[in-house]
């Protein structure tokens, strides 16, 4: 429901995977963000640290986004949880657009995709 009324929210297909969700978006749209702090190493520290990272591809990772949209971010937080069958299905949906979020998307992301043994999940 909006906030000081009676009314319910008209549901916006277009945006959220269900009214549950959309219902959730309403909740937690007054979160706040800390951004996170670059921090620039030079060269001659901590080379270990920033070979293994290297090594990992995980540059973009340790990179943080210069700015970002703090309604497409709730966008994404309100449609990842379960559906309304309460299937976890590791992915959201941001403005009409599917994000996977299980482990070969994010390791696709990080530009080395997964490779697991068998049995591991």
């Amino acid at each position: 429901m909006a906030k000081g009324t009676n009314a319910a929210l008209e549901f916006d297909g277009h945006r959220f995977r269900s009214a549950e969700h959309q219902q959730h978006f309403e909740a937690i749209k007054g979160w706040s963000f800390h951004r996170e702090r670059r921090v620039q190493l030079r060269d001659d520290e901590y080379t270990d640290f920033q070979e293994e990272i290297a090594r990992r591809h995980w540059t973009s990772l340790v990179t943080p986004m210069a700015k970002f949209d703090l309604d497409i971010v709730l966008e994404f937080y309100a449609n990842a949880g379960p559906t309304v069958e309460r299937v976890r299905d590791m992915q959201s949906w941001v403005r009409g657009q599917r994000i996977p979020f299980d482990a070969d998307a994010l390791s696709q992301f990080l530009g080395d995709p997964l490779v697991l043994e068998e049995g591991q999940e």
